[in-house]
């Protein structure tokens, strides 16, 4: 693609972009997921941090961080399909309204009562409260927009926020309120030790109460309904069982899910450890924040790197072959010294990542059929989303089984703890399903990794464009 064209098509996704946000009630809908999104990640982090807090005892603290994460992850294998049918049942709006009035309530009531049962309980809810708001959200959303072929570009908005912008603002909040949160405890503005998780998780509910507010009063198209009804989405398990036979019939797709799945549960290991290595790197909440941030900044990177990358390796090549940066990158952070060390390994292993996940959505776009396509993608969103849940929810029940120790290495001082060993096995079994992932979509008889990598170094103008994924 030459020049002209790459500014012909930013200048395109540039008017897209203009023209979906130029619609008040879509912009308006937008900055509510805005806000919502930036909550439902600080929560992460708060809860995890305040599990940890409420309880004593290293294996304690491991198990209630696991308990969080499974926690929030019940409700959608339990009553996934009853929130959907829901969101074409009942009024929209004020299924939202609801949903955030609730939200705020229990998000204001966990440091009132300040147990850790009633946590649990109170992110079961509210997990509970999202599952029923989010397919009204994404229902409502062609209701707003003027023509069909916005729906895309809105959807894609949609998703830049709530796994790009909201990541990195919530880690920096929640960064900035662990910094605050001592110094206004011992002012005595705000009580006890939690009170960086406790400001969070307030500030949490009165953002989802701003939200309820502006959805009930400022959003009524929501309340609307499509011309036509959209057709009923197949069951869960027969998604589930279209998909498996699919993938196991195509090298290709088969490959790239085993790839996924390697690379999604490395990257909830991180997710899941990241608050008990922060602290046996000597850091806090504070360093919490900047591990959690990092992955996701690494993310970014990738996808912003992944075209470059594709003009000197084939996509076939590129996605196993980030996949084992990654795993390689997994292993840097459980060897990691320092919190610098580990700041650069994680944004190189969620670099790896970005480029791993662009490079898998783009050879599904480009090699799977239409009438297959729209399946393959949703099994695959499913199983990243279960496999990363689960991941991050196991995670802290292993790194509770292995006790603390305190090794002197090059004359410096570091502490071991399960966290360390469960990042380095996680590391290596993602570059192991990396290479197997690359040999099982790799269509060449003499082709190798080390063969490719010496093409890509070796290249030095870019593709054609009109090669397209090979």
């Amino acid at each position: 693609m030459d020049r002209h064209a790459e500014h012909d098509l930013a200048g395109t996704t540039a008017q897209r972009v203009r023209g979906v946000l130029a619609i008040p009630a879509f912009r308006r809908l937008w900055s509510v997921t805005a806000i919502t999104a930036t909550a439902e990640w600080q929560s992460l982090l708060a809860l995890s941090a305040l599990a940890t807090q409420l309880t004593s005892g290293y294996q304690a603290q491991s198990f209630a961080l696991g308990g969080v994460v499974a926690t929030k992850l019940l409700p959608a294998m339990l009553l996934g399909p009853l929130a959907g049918a829901l969101a074409d049942k009942l009024d929209r709006r004020h299924q939202m309204v609801v949903c955030d009035v609730l939200r705020a309530g229990l998000f204001l009531s966990i440091p009132l009562v300040g147990q850790l049962a009633w946590l649990f309980v109170a992110t079961f809810l509210i997990e509970l409260c999202a599952l029923f708001w989010i397919p009204a959200k994404d229902a409502s959303i062609p209701n707003l927009l003027r023509r069909p072929d916005q729906v895309e570009t809105a959807n894609q908005l949609s998703l830049i926020m709530t796994y790009g912008v909201a990541v990195l603002v919530a880690a920096g909040v929640f960064s900035v309120l662990s910094k605050l949160g001592p110094a206004l405890s011992r002012a005595e503005l705000i009580p006890s030790a939690e009170g960086s998780a406790y400001l969070a998780l307030s500030l949490n509910g009165i953002a989802y109460a701003f939200c309820a507010l502006m959805v009930g009063t400022r959003i009524p198209e929501i309340s609307g309904r499509a011309v036509t009804r959209r057709g009923a989405q197949p069951g869960l398990l027969t998604m589930l069982r279209d998909g498996v036979v699919f993938v196991r019939g195509t090298p290709l797709v088969r490959g790239l899910v085993t790839g996924i799945l390697g690379a999604f549960a490395a990257g909830g290991a991180v997710i899941a450890c990241a608050k008990l290595y922060s602290t046996s790197l000597g850091g806090g909440n504070a360093a919490y924040g900047l591990l959690f941030a990092s992955l996701f900044v690494g993310l970014g990177l990738g996808m912003a790197l992944a075209p470059l990358a594709a003009r000197r390796i084939r996509h076939r090549g590129l996605f196993g072959l980030a996949i084992v940066v990654a795993g390689l990158a997994l292993v840097a952070v459980a060897l990691a010294p320092h919190l610098i060390v580990a700041l650069a390994a994680v944004i190189l292993a969620g670099t790896a990542g970005g480029v791993a996940f662009l490079t898998g959505l783009t050879i599904i776009g480009a090699q799977v059929t239409d009438e297959m396509r729209g399946r393959t993608i949703a099994f695959v969103q499913s199983l990243v989303r279960l496999d990363l849940l689960a991941s991050m929810a196991l995670v802290p029940f292993a790194v509770g089984l292995v006790q603390q120790r305190t090794i002197t290495l090059f004359s410096e001082r570091m502490t071991i703890d399960g966290t360390r060993p469960v990042l380095l096995c996680a590391g290596l079994l993602a570059a192991a399903v990396g290479l197997v992932s690359y040999r099982q979509m790799d269509d060449r008889l003499d082709g190798s990794l080390l063969v490719d990598l010496r093409t890509a170094v070796r290249r030095r103008s870019p593709s054609s464009p009109a090669e397209g994924p090979r």
